[in-house]
């Protein structure tokens, strides 16, 4: 492995780890504040954190024009695809999302060359396919239900992840001559308007549950570790790495999932997720031991 890979390599693996145990989180907060709600507060407090370390560095401004290509990436990924990540989640069932949503990575590799121009290689579509049996032997398949009645569910999943497969491509083409740390903040900001909209019209017709010291705790961890820190790293790795490269390491999602299950709620480890975890460590190798083109 190229040595200056790792840090991309250990960022995204560390915000998909990151993404794979706030499950349990929100589903405790998600009991007293909606989602969309929840959501809106996470993005402020992630703009909040980041904001915190912007100011304690040397100033670096984002002109007119990476301004809004920020803003509008964060349209994309925190506006759209997270809202129907959203809708998804509560019309199809936990199973589905993880299956439909690890398909992320293969639209990476569908959107690089179109947008960046980064060529798809015998051995980046290798790794992909060794992951993505890792990653259906993870998650056993067996579980997804594929009724009629969660066709919709299923339809917002799959756009879920195309959006965030976009949204991924897009933070490396903006963020190429932008500084990383503003523009991953402005981003943050441009799913503000969608969310505070959706969260006023929630807490209006739902209302919010009681706030405990446990759910303000919840609350601070997905806003800081989860949205801020999260976030943050994972467009690095997207800015360091190729996106085909990039994009496996969302895969690290579902096996620390699992890991927590099995840790916490009392969840069985088989031999398939023991086998599916070693096919994804062996897609991310053979990916980034690539050689670089040019």
């Amino acid at each position: 492995m190229q040595k200056q890979l790792l840090p991309g390599l250990l960022s995204g693996l560390t915000a998909a780890s990151i993404w794979g145990g706030m499950y349990v989180v929100s589903k405790v907060v998600l009991e007293v504040i909606p989602p969309f709600a929840l959501l809106t507060t996470r993005l402020v407090l992630g703009i909040m954190a980041l904001a915190v370390v912007i100011a304690l560095r040397p100033k670096a401004m984002l002109d007119k024009k990476q301004l809004w290509q920020s803003f509008l990436v964060g349209v994309v990924g925190y506006g759209i695809s997270l809202g129907f990540q959203f809708v998804g989640t509560k019309l199809s069932t936990a199973s589905n999302g993880s299956l439909v949503t690890s398909a992320t990575p293969a639209f990476v590799l569908l959107f690089a060359p179109l947008i960046l121009g980064e060529k798809t290689t015998l051995r980046r579509v290798i790794a992909l396919v060794m992951s993505t049996l890792g990653v259906i032997a993870v998650i056993d398949p067996r579980t997804a239900e594929l009724s009629p009645s969660l066709f919709w569910g299923n339809l917002s999943l799959l756009a879920a992840g195309l959006t965030w497969a976009l949204y991924s491509v897009l933070v490396r083409k903006v963020t190429k001559n932008a500084d990383l740390l503003v523009s991953s903040t402005v981003m943050l900001a441009g799913g503000i308007p969608s969310s505070l909209l959706f969260g006023a019209w929630e807490v209006q017709t739902q209302g919010i549950g009681e706030i405990t010291m446990g759910v303000v705790g919840g609350i601070l961890f997905l806003g800081i570790i989860s949205t801020a820190i999260a976030m943050f790293m994972w467009n690095y790795a997207f800015a360091e790495l190729p996106a085909a490269v990039a994009s496996l390491t969302f895969f690290a999602q579902p096996v620390v999932g699992t890991l927590l299950g099995w840790l916490f709620l009392g969840e069985k480890i088989t031999p398939l997720f023991l086998f599916g975890g070693v096919l994804i460590g062996i897609g991310l190798v053979i990916s980034s031991t690539e050689k670089p083109s040019s």
